[in-house]
């Protein structure tokens, strides 16, 4: 399957949408059209930091997602990229799309001369960190969530 990547517009708003939801629902998370909707305009304000690439098909359907954005690093005085949001359509998932959008990923990592990508995933998420485990080196790191 033929599958390239490219920066959402308008008419790609539907699919994205529903590759969000596709998303939120394999992660448990409850999402409403006003959260997808907010989403959707950072993507494209200018002045938000949330990035978007899709993976889409030959036909032209989207089948893929990736949200991203560029953080500091203070103590390597460098920039990275972190990967907020990974999700392929499951009747797309081995079609390489997973594998074009970390390839954008990267490309977009050196033209700005991040030193490095990070996200992180579901400990049971076992199908996708098959995939990290071959593109990324997994950390030691433990995460934690502090609520205001």
């Amino acid at each position: 399957m033929a599958i390239t990547v490219v920066r959402p517009v308008e008419s790609h708003r539907p699919a994205w949408e529903a590759l969000y939801a596709g998303y939120a629902a394999f992660y448990a998370v409850a999402q409403t059209p006003d959260m997808r909707a907010r989403v959707w305009s950072w993507i494209h304000d200018p002045g938000e930091t949330v990035e978007c690439f899709l993976a889409v098909a030959a036909d032209g359907a989207p089948i893929g997602l990736a949200h991203f954005r560029e953080f500091a690093r203070p103590l390597a005085a460098s920039r990275g990229g972190y990967l907020d949001d990974l999700f392929v359509d499951p009747s797309a998932r081995g079609s390489g799309a997973a594998d074009a959008l970390f390839a954008a990923l990267g490309d977009e990592a050196r033209r700005r001369g991040w030193s490095v990508i990070r996200w992180i995933t579901a400990d049971d998420n076992y199908r996708a960190r098959s995939l990290y485990d071959k593109v990324a080196t997994r950390t030691p790191w433990v995460t934690y969530d502090l609520s205001p």
